[in-house]
């Protein structure tokens, strides 16, 4: 063969070989682009998933700060219930330990009655000496007789034992107050406070709910100080007692004698006629 054929052949193989060559990148090209494809969409996959692990991320936060509130409140919460609890406790050692003291000088004040009691000589009481004139009691009617008066003890002022015990009876101490009203009638038992310190006894035991206890001591206001103007309660709180007791007769009784024989006592007897109204409304 003869150069120019070679030549010739050469440019031909080379003319063929070129469409095939550039049929080879342009698919080397296409995977390329299909494998970007395949990449872009997977970012996108990916964002998505982070943005969704980021809300996700976002709720548990919240969450936990929430729970976090709510766990620090209940603390706090608990803190001051155990403080309160704590303050109470201390109040209550308070009052215990200024009871104690309160029990232990009115031991003492006893005991000093005692003694005093025991130091003063022995005397009848003195005979009743009817005042010409008086009527004689009614047939039935009890006659009270006052006790002998009792001096107060050396070293103790029957003021004090009196203003004691409606310390006591103010401060809900009921007990003691009783306690202390008796000492004092046992000490001063015609002292002008005598009838207050009986109605206050009622007053306390009434307070305490001993109400059959109350109506007695009630009733021995009416008694034993008749003429004092603690009567005209003493009769009203003998009606709220004996209605506490369900003994509304007695009830009645009581709230109609205040308003028959006491009506000057404008309020005993305002309240008396409530109590009457009160009653008939429940049994009309």
């Amino acid at each position: 063969m003869t150069r120019a054929g070679v030549i010739v052949t050469v440019a031909l193989a080379m003319l063929i070989a070129r469409p095939a060559a550039s049929a080879a990148a342009n698919k080397e090209h296409q995977q390329l682009m299909a494998e970007l494809r395949m990449l872009q969409e997977q970012q996108q996959q990916l964002q998505q998933i982070l943005g969704t692990l980021g809300d996700v991320l976002k709720t548990l936060t919240t969450k936990l700060d929430d729970q976090s509130s709510v766990t620090r409140k209940a603390f706090a919460d608990q803190k001051l219930l155990i403080e309160g609890v704590g303050e109470g406790v201390r109040i209550l050692r308070e009052k215990a330990d200024d009871t104690n003291v309160r029990l232990s000088t009115i031991n003492q004040e006893l005991e000093a009655v005692r003694q005093a009691m025991a130091s003063q000589p022995q005397q009848p009481p003195p005979a009743t000496v009817p005042t010409p004139g008086d009527p004689a009691p009614a047939s039935g009617t009890a006659v009270v007789t006052t006790a002998p008066t009792t001096p107060a003890p050396i070293g103790v002022a029957p003021q004090r034992i009196y203003d004691n015990a409606y310390a006591d009876y103010t401060a809900g101490q009921y007990d003691l107050a009783v306690i202390g009203f008796e000492t004092f009638i046992k000490t001063s038992p015609r002292s002008e406070l005598a009838d207050d310190a009986q109605h206050n006894i009622g007053n306390a035991l009434y307070a305490a709910g001993k109400f059959k206890e109350a109506a007695d001591a009630y009733q021995l206001v009416i008694s034993n100080y008749a003429q004092s103007n603690s009567v005209p309660s003493a009769y009203y709180k003998l009606g709220l007692s004996f209605e506490q007791l369900k003994q509304p007769d007695l009830a009645r009784k009581a709230f109609e004698t205040v308003i028959k024989n006491y009506p000057t006592a404008l309020t005993e007897a305002s309240l008396a006629r409530q109590a009457l109204e009160r009653m008939n409304r429940k049994t009309g």
